[in-house]
């Protein structure tokens, strides 16, 4: 069976307070993120650190950013291309309050 040229994924999680990979792009796809978002669902202030790992090697796009309660905060400026293996982790400051979102395609390499 042929694999699928484009396939879109939608990923949610609830941040850990330890760092969890939350997305890998699969072997012979590039995942492309479109959107990534984090809700602070709490009623105080709470961090988020999203980091982007290829192998043995970790490039923090953000670290320690603050989210206020009851808001929301756009993670990516732009769109990320991970290629494939890369993954994206993440980490926060509270273990139950803060959400995170993310549309990604997969384009077939």
């Amino acid at each position: 069976m042929a694999l699928q040229l484009n396939v879109f994924q939608t990923v949610t999680a609830v941040v850990s307070t330890s760092p969890t990979e939350i997305y890998t792009a699969p072997i012979g796809y590039t995942g492309v993120v479109l959107l990534a978002q984090v809700a602070n669902v709490g009623a105080t202030s709470e961090d988020v650190t999203l980091v982007h790992r290829r192998s043995a090697t970790d490039t923090r796009m953000l670290k320690q950013y603050p989210i206020a309660a009851n808001d929301t905060a756009n993670l990516l400026a732009g769109k990320l291309v991970l290629e494939s293996g890369d993954k994206l982790v993440l980490s926060g400051s509270n273990g139950t309050n803060l959400e995170f979102i993310a549309s990604i395609l997969e384009t077939l390499n």
